[in-house]
């Protein structure tokens, strides 16, 4: 483990299984929590100066703000389909039960204004088939600009089909460059599953993924991690990707963002080195496997 990769397991705290905060050391911006559930089981959250997003990795809940409670229809697995989601204003004292069990992710970031508690229903969420070839991958836009009015935060779920590769070309937003590139630190929440062409009777496996952060001279940083589920890698700085699902194991990752600038928006810079990647989608199908899923599947 470095201080950039969280093992499952190795960053639980006051009942949650996963708990990033804003305020640790050289990490200043975003969070994330995890809490599971069981029947009947619920937890109070206090935003505080952190506006907050209430999704459910599986399992459905209800969302309960100022005595009223607010549904959210969930899913079976994080690779079923999209899910109903809540977003949570900062300074509000809110508390999420689930009458069967649920797993539900907290997304957060420190946040300079308020916008008012709103439910996005799974049929609001915005999918988008990105890249081509092996570079295929699904990205469930619930919680970006255009989706969410939020002040700072921005995440998104990403999918990789067995075999291939996401963040890809490795790309970085560590620098406020305006109308090319924002700042923004970046959490990675991967969950992985054996993808349908595993041969029936292959059991007890225990997937993997991989991760790749690297930085300049400058600002060095050095990642290669081997990421099973409920790991955690964080991105403070430098280019990121890819995100690699090896043959055998579908990928699915959380992306968590948000920065200090003052306009929220999601802007990237491609290594150099790597960019011409992206010219080789334009002769290549995008892969048949995509979208996992269908919008709106309950658990």
């Amino acid at each position: 483990m470095t201080e950039w990769v969280r093992p499952a397991g190795t960053a639980a705290s006051d009942g949650f299984e996963l708990a990033v905060r804003p305020g640790e050391a050289e990490w200043h911006h975003t969070g994330l929590l995890v809490r599971t559930l069981l029947p009947g089981q619920s937890v109070e959250i206090e935003s505080g100066d952190c506006e907050y997003i209430v999704l459910p990795l599986s399992g459905s809940a209800e969302v309960i703000v100022d005595g009223d409670a607010v549904p959210l229809g969930g899913r079976a697995d994080v690779f079923a389909g999209a899910t109903d989601l809540a977003y949570v204003p900062r300074n509000t004292t809110f508390a999420v039960v689930s009458a069967g069990g649920a797993r539900i992710a907290f997304p957060h970031a420190k946040a300079a204004t308020d916008h008012p508690f709103r439910r996005i229903g799974a049929d609001e969420v915005e999918t988008e088939l990105r890249g081509a070839g092996v570079a295929s991958r699904q990205v469930r836009n619930f919680g970006t600009p255009g989706v969410l009015e939020a002040d700072s935060i921005i995440a998104c779920e990403v999918i990789t089909p067995a075999g291939n590769w996401s963040s890809y070309p490795p790309h970085k937003h560590d620098e406020h460059k305006p109308g090319k590139e924002s700042e923004l630190e970046e959490i990675y929440y991967f969950e992985l599953q054996l993808s349908d062409d595993v041969p029936e009777g292959v059991k007890g496996n225990d997937p993997i993924g991989y991760q790749r952060v690297y930085g300049t001279e400058e600002r060095p940083i050095d990642v290669l991690a081997e990421v099973r589920s409920g790991d955690v890698v964080l991105v403070p700085h430098g280019w990121h990707g890819p995100a690699m699902a090896p043959p055998g194991y579908d990928m699915y990752y959380l992306n968590v963002m948000a920065g200090p600038g003052t306009e929220r928006q999601w802007l990237i810079t491609d290594d150099p080195q790597h960019a011409w990647v992206r010219e080789l989608w334009n002769s290549q199908h995008l892969d048949p496997r995509l979208p996992f899923g269908q919008t709106g599947d309950e658990s």
